[in-house]
């Protein structure tokens, strides 16, 4: 009965550490001065630490999420990235994750993303989690996927420790930012 988009559209711009509130949501977008949704900015942090240049590279984003497929698309279009944006309805899903430079999923379904999906040498982000018979699993077949990764993520131990970290990060922007202090 509670209203979602009501909740977070209350929630101030400058404490909204979270970085799901219109206002943010529009600056990353925009690619202006604004809180960033954690999981994506740490999605961001874990591409930029394999130090390869991503300028011009063709990223695909599995996940349509306001939270963390849309965000963190944005984020790699601000990074001269070709985005391509699918979910879990696309047709043909392989066709598309083939060609990713960077793939990024983040649709929430058990190994969505088999190993014959993933380009030799991609950088594999797995922001995925489901619950399967007890144990925490991504949306990457993280057995096969990671002999042909160049760089791939955990699930568990991967995204969520730098969801956690950009968090923290994000609610010592947002005291700066509210006290004037850098």
């Amino acid at each position: 009965h509670i209203d979602e988009k009501k909740v977070i559209a209350a929630i101030s711009p400058v404490k909204d550490v979270d970085g799901f509130s219109p206002i943010n949501q529009g600056n990353n977008l925009l690619n202006s001065h604004g809180l960033r949704p954690a999981t994506p900015r740490g999605i961001m942090r874990l591409i930029h630490s394999t130090e390869k240049r991503i300028a011009g590279l063709h990223a695909v984003v599995v996940g349509r999420s306001n939270i963390v497929g849309k965000p963190v698309a944005a984020m790699l279009l601000n990074s001269d990235c070709t985005v391509t944006i699918c979910h879990s309805k696309t047709k043909r899903l392989g066709d598309y994750t083939k060609k990713a430079d960077i793939l990024v999923a983040a649709v929430g379904k058990a190994k969505i993303i088999k190993a014959g999906m993933v380009k030799k040498g991609a950088i594999v982000i797995d922001a995925g989690t489901v619950k399967v018979n007890d144990k925490l699993v991504g949306d990457v077949d993280f057995a096969g996927a990671k002999k042909k990764a160049s760089f791939i993520t955990p699930v568990p131990g991967g995204v969520g420790p730098m969801t956690i970290a950009c968090l923290i990060e994000n609610t010592l922007q947002a005291c700066r930012d509210q006290h004037k202090a850098y």
